[in-house]
């Protein structure tokens, strides 16, 4: 056996004196144990409690033999399609295949199934009838009960139900997979596991039906677009783990679905001792020859310090898989892990990143969050930061300089996306300060998304007016320093809400500007979001308000286009979208112009063929990742998405900095 890594075969079982495993963990990721994986996460806190655990990493699904590798588990199987979901994983929003898969052997694409969790249990179920199979990560936690599909586009069943699993682990999951396997290694069939925060079961017995909440039957919402929007408001005020009510969905009235509320915040103590279990922090050495596995050095040498965010925009899942409560580890923990990055042989100096789904969140959001839980209808940050809202940075940037004290460390990166109007409700600027001094790396990104207040009241975002007070003390703060820094914003195009007008509206904004976004992100639809909610029914789920959807491709491709409209190969979408709203005004040589005149040309309009999703592929044009990673983090699956917070900004390299930079100082 490799030294140290979980069983991935009977030889590893041999070497470590195993007849047989207790839990066979099946994943959709190539096997890597390190922290940011939750198959590692899973794995080694069932090895601390107890429970033997193997791992049956990107099986083939086409072959039953291969998830039979390890034998038959005593207490059963878990599954996950991995860090990400797999669907998000192998398309991009225009719904064509990916090239690569940053959590395959060598980025190799095609090594999960489409809807995995689905595809390896319904495998499993080809050999061990009667096994338990538990099921959670990402791609489960935001399927737990009925939703919209984007890819197949109708609204699909329970994953439970359509995957044949006995048990849902939604959420993180550390708290719920240890007292699934008490529950099991005490004698309790699966059938009985009823009882558990933060996971979802299956029954015919009605009497469940009394003690819950009853959500909209899924005949209901598979008819009724207006049930959908009223069900998925009851979830999403039901995901705080202080004031959750049991759910209930229906199913042919007679089957029901119940989601027991969600499992209690980690204390610090407990999220110390998750970070402290015995990774390897490596990829499995059998992937070597391929060339390991390219989403390990994303965040090979980044920090995890917290989880969840009471940020909840509405296209972000964090919510609805993480909770608004935030939670952080120590910094005697953060530090251990730092000196760990350090001794590594491959660290150069620097730590690429400090954060989590936000970066500067250290605390909850107030001091009633941990008493009685986040509000149902309010939210912490928009339209205005709450008056109960506590903010304060002098525990991040302590952090931070304590970090970068350390022997070793040459610099140490902010790259995960920190609020920029939690910064500013903050009177003491120290943090600003030191944050432009020690720990931008030539460019700053943040997340404004759009500056149509009508969208960024769709997105949850506060008024572009905050944002741009933000970058005007950035840059005098620059000036101040002698630094030659710039903001990166990422921008997203056809969100719910944004019509035509407010995607001219952007680009006008991006000509004062001065410069071209080198990414974009057009609105990606996927589960367990506000937003998405939006996009299929065309209801604001939480008001109830009708809401404009951009839906038809020729019309996102104008909107995203409309962000570049400096692109030549843009040019012909920008003028046509110009010309439906009769913005003539900017088609011309003046200054306040975006495009010259001149013919449409009859070759295919950028964003229709193949050439858009080579850009996009290239990076020219931002992909989903980004939006996936804020679906969250796995629960029987994990840790984050390499992609938002992790390595976005590491991956771009200084060339496309330098082309930031200059137009940037055109202002």
């Amino acid at each position: 056996m490799s030294l140290g890594f979980l069983p991935v075969n009977r030889k590893d079982m041999k070497e470590a004196g195993l007849d047989r495993l207790d839990f066979v963990y099946v994943c959709g990721d190539a096997y890597v144990d390190h922290p940011s994986f939750g198959s590692a996460i899973i794995g080694r806190i069932l090895q601390a409690h107890g429970y033997s655990v193997g791992m049956i990493c990107q099986p083939d699904w086409k072959d039953p033999a291969s998830i039979g590798i390890l034998g038959e588990p005593r207490l059963g199987f878990l599954v996950s399609s991995g860090n990400m979901d797999s669907m998000v994983n192998h398309y991009t929003v225009s719904r064509r295949r990916r090239q690569k898969d940053a959590y395959s052997p060598g980025g190799l694409m095609g090594k999960r199934p489409d809807y995995a969790v689905i595809v390896y249990c319904n495998l499993i179920r080809r050999t061990y009838k009667h096994t338990p199979i538990i099921i959670g990560g990402i791609e489960a936690s935001l399927r737990r009960l009925g939703h919209y599909d984007y890819w197949s586009d109708k609204v699909r069943r329970s994953i439970l139900l359509d995957s044949g699993a006995d048990l849902v682990s939604y959420g993180m999951g550390e708290h719920s997979i240890i007292e699934i396997a008490d529950a099991l290694d005490s004698g309790l069939d699966v059938r009985d596991v009823t009882f558990i925060r933060g996971t979802v079961f299956k029954t015919r017995d009605a009497s469940y039906k009394e003690e819950a909440l009853v959500l909209p039957s899924f005949e209901e919402i598979l008819r009724d677009k207006e049930a959908y929007a009223r069900s998925y408001a009851i979830q999403h005020r039901n995901t705080d783990p202080f004031r959750a009510k049991k759910l209930c969905e229906t199913y042919d009235g007679s089957l029901f679905v119940i989601q027991n509320p969600p499992a209690m915040p980690l204390t610090t103590r407990e999220m110390d001792d998750v970070y402290a279990l015995p990774y390897m922090r490596a990829w499995h050495p059998s992937y070597d020859e391929a060339g390991g596995v390219p989403a390990l050095s994303e965040i090979k040498f980044s920090l995890t310090s917290n989880r969840g965010c009471f940020g909840d925009c509405n296209f972000c899942a964090l919510t609805f898989h993480e909770g608004r409560i935030v939670q952080a580890r120590s910094h005697d923990s953060i530090l251990e892990e730092a000196r760990a990055c350090i001794g590594d042989p491959d660290f150069k100096g620097y730590i690429h990143d400090v954060g989590g789904p936000t970066a500067e969140f250290r605390r909850p959001a107030c001091s009633k969050q941990m008493k009685v839980g986040a509000c149902q209808d309010r939210k912490c940050l928009y339209p205005e930061p709450c008056p109960n809202l506590e903010v304060d940075h002098k525990d991040y940037l302590a952090l931070l300089k304590k970090i970068r004290s350390l022997p070793g460390v040459k610099k140490v990166f902010v790259r995960s996306g920190f609020r920029f109007d939690y910064l500013m409700a903050d009177r003491n600027r120290e943090f600003l300060r030191e944050l432009v001094e020690h720990h931008v790396s030539g460019q700053l990104r943040t997340a404004p998304e759009h500056i149509s207040d009508n969208v960024l009241r769709r997105m949850g975002k506060p008024s572009v007016d905050v944002y741009n007070a933000f970058v005007r003390e950035f840059e005098k703060l620059n000036r101040k320093l002698q630094k030659k820094q710039y903001i990166v914003p990422y921008l997203m195009s056809s969100h719910p809400g944004s019509t035509m007008k407010d995607a001219i509206a952007l680009a006008e904004y991006i000509r004062e500007l001065g410069y071209m976004p080198e990414q974009v992100q057009d609105f990606y639809p996927t589960p367990g979001t506000v937003s998405t909610c939006m996009y299929y029914t065309g209801l604001d789920p939480l008001t109830m308000e009708k809401v404009y959807v951009a839906v038809d491709p020729h019309e996102k491709a104008m909107q995203r286009a409309l962000i570049q409209y400096r692109d030549p190969v843009n040019y012909d979408l920008v003028k046509e979208a110009l010309l439906r709203e009769g913005r003539q005004d900017l088609i011309g040589f003046g200054e306040k112009c975006l495009i010259p005149p001149r013919k449409i040309s009859r070759r295919p309009a950028a964003g229709r063929g193949k050439h858009t999703e080579r850009r996009a592929e290239a990076g020219h044009i931002r992909t989903p990742d980004r939006h996936e990673s804020r679906q969250g983090r796995s629960s029987a699956s994990g840790r984050p998405a390499a992609g938002r917070h992790q390595g976005s900004a590491a991956g771009r390299g200084k060339k496309a900095a330098g082309r930031t930079g200059r137009r940037s100082g055109k202002r």
